[in-house]
């Protein structure tokens, strides 16, 4: 999907214009400038990190052009990550523990649930407020604040042959897509199609975003993505900061 990455830092989104591609669905938008904002963050010291997360999680913003991902704590390099992602967005991991200094992070890469090991004084964390939990079956979102329920959108899901994955992922990435089907905006999430090895000459990673046919709304109809309301994804954009977990089930 060709698209325009919207940088999800302090201040206002910057826009550059890069390509990115998901498992896609529909027709297109012209894109605008969200304003997103991190959380208060802040840069981890050598002392160890506290083992309770805020109940919507931790995210893990890289503060270097590579960060390694060890097999355990003071185990061997598993892989090396790139920060800004290949899609120009910077690279934002979703903590799910922590060992002294050393944080377990999920991982946006196949197979889905895949997780590893980065050093804390890596990256800096933010606390992350707000979540959300999808339902494939109701062909429902619900956006929660500190576990509170703040609202409920209606989507459309993957069908029968296409569909969504379900488990625990994060939001990777915010595009303003450029060609037709995904509305304004798409979040490109850490799941990737369990059907679709690729797609549209992307890896089959699953987004959730706008589309140009409404009518899909509440329905089984796309390659496996989440598709919202144009309005409702302009509220998310606007919203969530990289990181914010999403349950899918």
């Amino acid at each position: 999907m060709n698209a325009r990455q919207l940088s999800t830092g302090l201040g206002l989104a910057t826009v550059l214009v890069i390509a990115a591609l998901l498992t896609g669905c529909a027709p297109a938008a012209t894109p605008a400038s969200p304003a997103p904002q991190h959380p208060q963050s802040h840069t981890p010291s050598a002392t160890p990190t506290p083992t309770t997360l805020p109940s919507a999680g931790t995210s893990a913003t890289a503060t270097t052009a590579k960060l390694a991902v060890y097999t355990a704590p003071n185990g061997a390099v598993a892989e090396t990550l790139s920060n800004p992602q290949p899609s120009g967005a910077p690279l934002v991991l979703l903590v799910a523990a922590t060992q002294g200094t050393w944080l377990k992070v999920d991982l946006a890469q196949r197979p889905n649930g895949s997780t590893g090991w980065i050093k804390a004084d890596a990256v800096t964390l933010h606390r992350l407020d707000y979540s959300l939990k999808a339902s494939t079956e109701n062909r429902t979102l619900a956006l929660y604040k500190n576990d509170a329920l703040v609202k409920t959108f209606t989507v459309a899901t993957g069908t029968g042959g296409t569909p969504t994955p379900h488990g625990s992922f994060y939001i990777t990435e915010l595009l303003a897509p450029t060609n037709a089907g995904y509305g304004p905006y798409a979040f490109g999430l850490s799941a990737f199609s369990e059907a679709l090895t690729s797609f549209g000459g992307g890896p089959g990673q699953i987004g959730l975003h706008g589309t140009d046919d409404a009518a899909s709304i509440g329905k089984a109809a796309s390659h496996g993505c989440i598709r919202l309301a144009n309005p409702d994804i302009t509220e998310l954009a606007h919203l969530l900061p990289l990181g914010t977990p999403i349950t899918i089930s």
